[in-house]
């Protein structure tokens, strides 16, 4: 039931006006099957409600892909982790083999509520896309040791089919890279 954008007034009997977000987290971890109450305010609410949730361990699938209709194949990015590249490229060549082996008509990439994750990842998912040699992502700032840049390697490249990448507000970070290069080097479109 809790939704993104609620504001979480309160974690067990602390308010959280005065954590910090580092403080906040801690204190809704813990240990796995011991409970902690969040009490939530949204839009639409007259007053704050509480939320009795079950401490666990969350394991996230960080690829799910599916066949649509006319060979077209899609793609779900739900957080940039350590596998995802290897998970994508499983997941592209499993939708080829349910396309009877053909080229895929084209690709839907659903990278809306990605969180982001780790940068490596995001460069080694666009590299599958975008030609040889290309920047994907580079990084500047006042320290030398800030300044780098990541360019598409000579690997395979996946076909030249359309792509729509989809993003909303909910996500961030590593995905911007994925989309951001990806319109960059016109291999896709952002909605």
């Amino acid at each position: 039931g809790i939704k993104s954008g609620d504001q979480i007034i309160r974690i067990d009997d602390k308010f959280t006006k005065d954590l910090t977000i580092n403080d906040a987290v801690k204190r809704m971890r813990g240990v796995k099957g011991t409970k902690v109450i969040l009490t939530i305010m949204r839009d639409g609410f007259d007053r704050p409600k509480e939320f009795s949730l079950i401490r666990d361990v969350i394991q996230v699938k960080s690829v799910k892909f599916r066949m649509l209709d006319n060979g077209y194949g899609y793609l779900r990015i739900a957080q940039f982790q350590e596998r995802t590249d290897d998970d994508m490229v499983k997941a592209l060549k499993t939708m080829v083999s349910e396309n009877s082996g053909k080229q895929l008509s084209g690709l839907v990439i659903d990278l809306r509520n990605d969180p982001g994750g780790l940068l490596d990842q995001a460069v080694r998912v666009s590299d599958h896309f975008i030609p040889s040699g290309k920047m994907i992502v580079y990084t500047e700032g006042r320290d030398k040791d800030a300044k780098m840049e990541f360019k598409a390697s000579s690997r395979s490249k996946e076909p030249n089919y359309p792509i729509v990448v989809l993003i909303n507000s909910g996500s961030a970070s590593a995905y911007e890279i994925v989309a951001g290069a990806l319109q960059d080097h016109k291999r896709a479109i952002i909605m």
